[in-house]
């Protein structure tokens, strides 16, 4: 078992670990540019952070699911199996379900608070960005999990650190695509 090493956890994590901050800073800085146009739409400050965390979260939850199975020997051929494709669907199922329920809650949360904005445009954005997040995080997971399972990586190690930091970038960039689509900003 000397796979499972500190020395080892270390050598393999660090290289993700930087490039993982580096995507943060990144996104960081994407809402830093967009800060006016943000703080002029308070319900859309609400809106980002649980939005982008679905994104993040659902494709760790496929990044495991994936793992698991290559690690069980059920990987096999990425666009015939029925684990893959099981595994991202219900991924977009769930992803689905839990934006929709976050645009209910938030609109509900403008309303209380008195910050509104009309139901079907709150629902547009989070469908749209969501369904545009959710797309490109279960495909940069596929991606990963492949890879680094085809190379000799453990899945484990690269999959979830980097789709959730992904999962934040994507989020952000398609939350602004898609005011800019609805002409929100």
């Amino acid at each position: 078992m000397t796979y499972y090493t500190v020395r080892g956890i270390v050598g393999r994590s660090f290289p993700i670990i930087l490039f993982t901050s580096v995507i943060g800073i990144l996104t960081g800085q994407i809402l830093n540019v967009e800060l006016e146009n943000l703080v002029s739409m308070p319900i859309i400050l609400i809106l980002i952070p649980a939005l982008i965390k679905i994104g993040g979260d659902t494709g760790s939850m496929l990044g495991a699911r994936l793992s698991s199975a290559l690690h069980m020997g059920l990987g096999g051929n990425i666009f015939r199996n029925p684990v893959v494709r099981n595994s991202v669907l219900s991924a977009f199922i769930v992803g689905m379900c839990a934006f929709t329920f976050l645009g209910v809650v938030v609109w509900i949360t403008g309303i209380v608070l008195d910050m509104e904005m009309a139901f079907e445009t709150l629902m547009a954005l989070c469908l749209v960005s969501g369904t545009f997040e959710l797309l490109a995080v279960y495909s940069a997971t596929l991606l990963i999990a492949f890879a680094s399972h085809r190379f000799g990586v453990d899945p484990d190690d690269t999959v979830i650190p980097i789709i959730a930091t992904l999962g934040d970038l994507i989020g952000v960039i398609g939350i602004f695509v898609t005011m800019n689509l609805l002409n929100i900003i």
